[in-house]
């Protein structure tokens, strides 16, 4: 079986586009993959056009090593995250052509079974007026669809520093929140690379009487003996490594145990064996892993194969139940978190089990997506 060449459909929204690939081979089988840029998206389909003629077509599919490692160091320069983006998603397809071929999910292929369901949490849910009133009503709804986690980012246009005003109104934030699902469901706190590590911890030290279940990138993702700082001022879990897009690069942050979650996108470090490489080497240092999931259906899929075969994996986050929840429909077979488990049940189709559908995905053509965390209102996505 050989690669007779992909193609690219992206999809838009207000604050994202989505790019979902279709690798073709000669012998009628079709797979995809999908990852989602924000700003570089025309960069990444440049990308993908010229590495299909020099690495992608004419290759085995099923040689997946080979083929993420030329185009990983094939073309010399350091892989960023245009280029660890691009090997992501035309190696997930090739696992999903290959579940195929062999009529099982990937994660069979990659050690089999360890779970039959797989927990989730959910975000973009708080694209309403920034008020507790508001979050309490929507963060309700969050638990009657049947999550069991959420996350939240309530720190207005904070950056570096936190003013006591600022500080008590994103405290009343998360109390509003905290009343409205309960004791036992669990509050991610998102902080996006915000603060100074001494902001960080006062902030955390207000946060810790609702019980957050991780601080996410209290500083900014560049400096790992920050996040160590803050890591041993706080009480709380430490999850990062979203902006991370070479598992290589996180010996660091393993070296200096300032993380007790890893967080690597699928969809941007090389795709779901880096990720799952990735995740054995968080295990022999006591790290739990959940990525980071701002994706599609695919994505989502994809990130379930990692999981039914990774026993430190802890959490998979999902926003397509409510930002953006019209893009559902251009992947068949979406992955669906079920209201009476708050879990993703493990995918037993072939492949990724899913299908991208060109027609529907027409529907959304690209757009001029921009999220800006520093600019009033992001929380809503809909940037002017």
């Amino acid at each position: 079986m050989r690669i007779t060449g992909i193609s690219t459909h992206v999809v838009g929204t207000p604050w994202r586009n989505l790019t979902y690939v279709q690798v073709h081979t000669d012998e009628g089988l079709t797979g995809v993959g999908e990852t989602r840029m924000l700003g570089h998206t025309d960069a990444l389909v440049g990308y993908l056009r010229e590495a299909s003629v020099n690495h992608v077509t004419g290759s085995d599919p099923f040689a997946v090593e080979d083929l993420v490692r030329r185009m990983k160091y094939g073309d010399f320069g350091r892989a960023g995250e245009i280029v660890m983006s691009g090997v992501s998603v035309v190696e997930m397809a090739c696992w999903d052509i290959k579940g195929k071929a062999l009529g099982v999910p990937v994660w069979q292929l990659l050690g089999g079974r360890v779970t039959d369901r797989v927990k989730a949490y959910a975000n973009g849910w708080y694209t309403t007026e920034r008020t507790p009133e508001a979050y309490h009503k929507a963060a309700r709804a969050v638990v009657e669809r049947g999550y069991r986690a959420l996350k939240i980012d309530p720190f207005g246009t904070g950056h570096l520093e936190l003013g006591q005003e600022e500080t008590r109104y994103a405290v009343s934030l998360i109390e509003a929140v905290r009343d409205a699902i309960g004791p036992d469901t669990e509050l991610m706190l998102e902080m996006h690379g915000r603060f100074s590590p001494a902001t960080a911890v006062r902030v955390a030290r207000e946060m810790a009487p609702f019980a957050p279940a991780w601080l996410e990138e209290p500083v900014p993702p560049e400096n790992l003996k920050a996040l160590a700082k803050v890591a041993e001022k706080v009480d709380q879990p430490i999850a990062t490594g979203e902006r991370i897009h070479d598992r290589i690069e996180f010996r660091e942050l393993f070296e200096s145990q300032a993380a007790d979650i890893v967080q690597p996108d699928v969809g941007h470090i090389g795709g779901i064996l880096e990720a799952r490489k990735l995740a054995a080497t968080a295990e022999t240092h006591y790290v739990t892993v959940a990525p980071h999931n701002v994706g599609g259906s695919v994505l989502t899929a994809a990130s379930l194969q990692l999981a039914g075969c990774t026993p430190n994996f802890k959490i998979l986050e999902h926003f397509n139940d409510f930002a953006d929840a019209d893009i559902k429909k251009v992947v068949k077979g979406a992955p669906q978190v079920d209201p009476a488990t708050g879990c993703f049940p493990l995918p037993e189709a072939p492949g990724l089990g899913v299908e991208l559908d060109v027609e529907a995905a027409a529907e959304f053509p690209q757009q001029r997506a921009r999220f800006d965390l520093w600019a009033e209102g992001w929380e809503r996505r809909q940037p002017k």
